[in-house]
């Protein structure tokens, strides 16, 4: 050693001794341990389905209550009820406990593969800009700032609703 203390083992420039941080995804799982939720087939499953059903449920809402007006209500309406349902389901399901078997799959279901597909942030985004473009700059912005101001409220109002759900006891890991 030269004394340089970027060449000393352990100093700044010894990297063969730096962990780098562990992925919380796959901290503490060991050989034959359980596959983090996002390479498990039945969470795959769950939002795809999921997803599949809100966007097909989406879809047809967008189809039978646009009307043509100049602001797409339709989207709008789905995004806030979107929220709201979010909202309820995560604080409802933390209330029940532990991210765990069924509530994992449920949560895996409803909320990130069906409202994810329900609720829809590119048409948010496709209809501000198509708003904008048209030469409705109050509409557009009116839109877009409404949506996710109207929508931060109604999530906030899903987790009141989903925090009237009684806590499991500690014991109740079901």
């Amino acid at each position: 050693m030269n004394g340089d203390p970027e060449a000393t083992p352990g100093g700044p420039g010894d990297h063969a001794h730096r962990e780098l941080p562990l992925d919380p995804d796959v901290a503490g799982i060991t050989a034959g341990a359980a596959r983090p939720a996002h390479l498990r087939p039945d969470c795959i499953g769950a939002v795809f389905v999921g997803g599949c059903c809100g966007v097909a449920a989406r879809a047809a809402l967008v189809e039978a209550f646009s009307a043509g007006d100049a602001i797409p209500w339709a989207v709008f309406v789905i995004n806030i009820v979107g929220a709201f349902a979010l909202g309820v389901l995560l604080e409802a399901l933390v209330r029940r406990g532990p991210d765990i078997g069924g509530r994992r799959l449920l949560r895996m279901l409803l909320g990130t593969g069906f409202m994810g597909g329900f609720t829809t942030y590119s048409a948010l985004a496709t209809d501000t800009a198509d708003l904008l473009s048209s030469g409705a700059v109050g509409g557009g912005v009116g839109y877009a700032l409404g949506t996710v101001i109207v929508g931060a409220a109604f999530t906030w109002a899903g987790i009141v609703v989903g925090a009237m759900v009684p806590r499991r006891g500690r014991g109740d890991q079901r």
